[in-house]
């Protein structure tokens, strides 16, 4: 363009371009200004440019979301309506208990539950179970088969009749799909009850045993004996299965590996005549050991 040709002083085109070039510095100065004011909330906030996904309270890192462990553990030995008491029951509790405990459980421990006090128990169990936590269900006393469940009975059980197994026993399925159903990571149970009982010859020619236990929900299932068959208590502190769970407790870390240790154990013991029942749906290995007694596990 010829400056020359328009009709303006030189002065006022002069004025114009310095007026220009003060306003794109003022622009650049206030985007540089707005900039600073972000990187200072930033700061200040420390939540800004930060993932979305990183701050949804449903993703939880694996060492908050499985490190609680839970366990209920039940002996029940005096059985009003049994000759004498059982002598394994209490002390098998109290020694897995203890293992239990110093293995990071938190343990629910219970001797001679009569049925309000199993109900409390389970009742306790259930509110204490949080997505991910690992829980361990030992019982050690009388059960009994009815149809296709078994029940483990309180200490105050009254049974003459089979309905009364029913109406009086705690149906282990049940408990087994609470578990599963309040969202616990594992199921880990171990059930000492396969043994000749003294409320069974009131309704039936002999004892069955257990029925077979499913094992739903990643669950690991062990009972002392093969299904429909039944055990005899030995001389000992401990019942042969707690014995041999014990030990492989204190050796081992994996709960598939303690709990087939266990069985092999038991078998060999007794040459054959107890084969302890297992049942696995675990989708994966859970961690338990080495846990050491602290005593004679034999």
């Amino acid at each position: 363009m010829d400056v020359r040709r328009l009709n303006m002083p030189r002065r006022v085109i002069a004025l114009a371009v310095l007026l220009v070039g003060i306003s794109g510095v003022g622009i650049a100065a206030n985007a540089a200004l707005n900039t600073g004011r972000l990187d200072s909330d930033d700061a200040v906030t420390g939540e800004a440019r930060t993932d979305p996904a990183s701050t949804n309270p449903a993703r939880t890192d694996s060492a908050s979301t499985y490190s609680e462990r839970l366990a209920l553990v039940i002996g029940n030995s005096d059985y009003p309506d049994a000759e004498t008491p059982l002598a394994h029951p209490v002390n098998d509790a109290r020694a897995l208990a203890s293992a239990l405990r110093r293995g990071g459980f938190e343990v629910d421990q219970l001797e001679n539950a009569d049925r309000k006090e199993f109900d409390g128990a389970i009742d306790r169990l259930r509110s204490r179970i949080r997505p991910g936590s690992v829980v361990m269900l030992f019982f050690g006393g009388y059960a009994v088969q009815s149809g296709i469940e078994s029940y483990l009975l309180p200490v105050d059980a009254v049974i003459w009749k089979e309905r009364d197994v029913r109406r009086q026993g705690v149906a282990i399925g049940p408990v087994l799909e609470m578990i599963r159903e309040q969202g616990a990571r594992a199921q880990l149970v171990v059930l000492d009850a396969s043994r000749r009982n003294p409320f069974e010859r009131r309704f039936r020619l002999y004892s069955r045993g257990l029925g077979p236990i499913k094992a739903a929900g990643n669950a690991l299932v062990l009972s002392s004996n093969a299904p429909n068959r039944v055990v005899s208590d030995r001389d000992g502190a401990h019942s042969v299965l707690v014995s041999e769970f014990l030990k492989s407790l204190a050796r081992q870390v994996s709960a598939r590996t303690i709990f087939n240790s266990t069985r092999f154990g038991v078998s060999r013991i007794s040459e054959g005549d107890q084969i302890p029942a297992m049942s696995s749906s675990l989708e994966e290995d859970v961690e338990l050991g080495p846990m050491h007694a602290g005593g004679n596990a034999g």
